[in-house]
């Protein structure tokens, strides 16, 4: 069923079609009031959403075609215009609408997808590009482009193994095509060990990462995809995160862990070279009564520059840890008697009588230090570590601002489980 306005003049027509949206024009090119492309023109820039049909005559057939053209769905002769035709030509038409209407819905609907798909692609941490089935380039997200040194115009139809290069990096011998594994075998495979990227510009880069096929609906293999990234990348993180895990975050320094893991190894070496170490067990003297009055601000500032200061006073070789709060321990590799271990304990003490100027507060410390000495004092880290802290203790109990080895007066400190075992919980 047809709901028909007819009109005879082109100004009235385009007046109603201002006013009403029609799902169908049938222009008559000789009105009046307007003939010919131009009278098309108007009626189309009118109505640009509807179905346009051209009703020609012999003689103005060519402009009718021109109309096509430029817009009009078909022409129609004026001696077809009849109870029989005009009907099916109308369908035919407005079936044809409503096709061309639904494959540009799916056309933008594909579009909108691919888009979204390249907008993630290009927006990943990782390089992405992608082979057609004979192993061309048909996609480089930028991170690809960065590292591979082509643009995705320049890259597009070339072979991968000109635009990913890859060798191995112990035989310097091209390593295989990860694109052509996938596409022969149909399934996933991660890239080699000691694979290295030639960029365009010859740079190289260390790479990881793993390919994929690519398939069409009926899963036939019609290319691939390779997802790699630049492995220094993790292996600086890598190195990052373990560092951080043995350093103390406010001084630097080695931690606990640091000094846990190594101590075995520096106790095996000074074995082997029959040489001693010592531990060296730091703790400030009334340093609450510092961070009460002046802050927890200041109170890090000034951990910051005893760490500085107690580095300054020991040996390359040598190790600071700091155990948290104001403990500090230190390791002292390879000395020849315990007599090296006192005379660093003095120049710590010397060290630290100088006055510290934080935020414009002249600030004053001493040290307690408790000092142990394998292998009289024990063969493990927490033999040493256990006497250390109790010789400390007993420096303080002396007086502060001293150090102490363990010896007989000590010796009840450390038959106090108690003691020992919470002093261990807090180092």
């Amino acid at each position: 069923m047809f709901q028909v306005v007819w009109l005879t003049r082109l100004d009235d027509a385009l007046e109603r079609l201002g006013q009403i949206c029609f799902d169908v024009v049938l222009l008559d090119l000789t009105l009046p009031d307007g003939m010919g492309i131009k009278a098309f023109e108007r009626v189309f820039q009118a109505a640009p959403d509807a179905l346009i049909l051209v009703l020609s005559t012999a003689d103005d057939e060519a402009v009718a075609r021109k109309a096509v053209q430029q817009g009009a769905h078909d022409y129609l002769a004026k001696e077809h215009a009849d109870a029989y035709w005009l009907p099916r030509a109308l369908r035919y038409v407005t079936e044809r609408k409503a096709t061309e209407l639904m494959l540009r819905e799916t056309e933008q609907t594909l579009f909108e997808e691919k888009e979204r798909n390249r907008v993630m692609l290009d927006s990943i941490g990782d390089a992405v590009l992608a082979t057609d089935i004979h192993s061309n380039i048909t996609y480089l997200n930028p991170i690809a482009e960065r590292l591979t040194g082509w643009s995705h115009a320049d890259a597009l139809g070339q072979p991968l193994t000109k635009v990913f290069n890859i060798i191995n990096g112990k035989t310097r011998e091209s390593a295989n095509n990860p694109a052509h594994y996938v596409i022969k075998n149909g399934t996933n495979t991660e890239l080699g060990m000691n694979c290295i990227l030639i960029s365009r510009t010859g740079g190289e880069t260390e790479i990881e990462d793993s390919a994929a096929p690519i398939r069409d609906r009926e899963g036939k293999v019609t290319g691939a995809v390779i997802v790699f990234h630049d492995s220094s990348q993790s292996q600086q993180i890598t190195e990052k995160m373990a560092h951080m895990a043995q350093h103390d975050f406010l001084t630097g320094l080695p931690n606990r862990m640091f000094l846990t893991e190594n101590l075995p190894h520096m106790i095996g070496l000074a074995s082997r070279r029959h040489k001693q170490l010592a531990l060296l067990f730091l703790d400030l003297d009334d340093f609450k009564d510092i961070n009460d009055l002046h802050g927890h601000a200041i109170g890090d500032r000034l951990l910051q520059s005893v760490a500085e200061r107690l580095t300054k006073r020991v040996r390359a070789s040598d190790v600071v840890c700091r155990l948290g709060g104001d403990e500090f321990v230190i390791m002292l590799a390879e000395i020849e008697k315990p007599q090296d271990a006192a005379y660093v304990a003095e120049m710590l003490l010397i060290e630290l009588a100088v006055p510290f100027l934080v935020e414009d507060r002249e600030l004053h410390v001493s040290l307690s230090i408790g000092i142990s000495v394998y292998p009289n004092d024990g063969d493990n880290m927490k033999a040493l570590l256990r006497v250390a802290d109790a010789a400390m203790y007993k420096a303080k109990a002396d007086g502060n601002n001293n150090y102490r080895f363990f010896g007989a007066e000590t010796h009840g400190l450390i038959k106090d489980q108690n003691f020992v075992e919470n002093r261990l919980k807090h180092a």
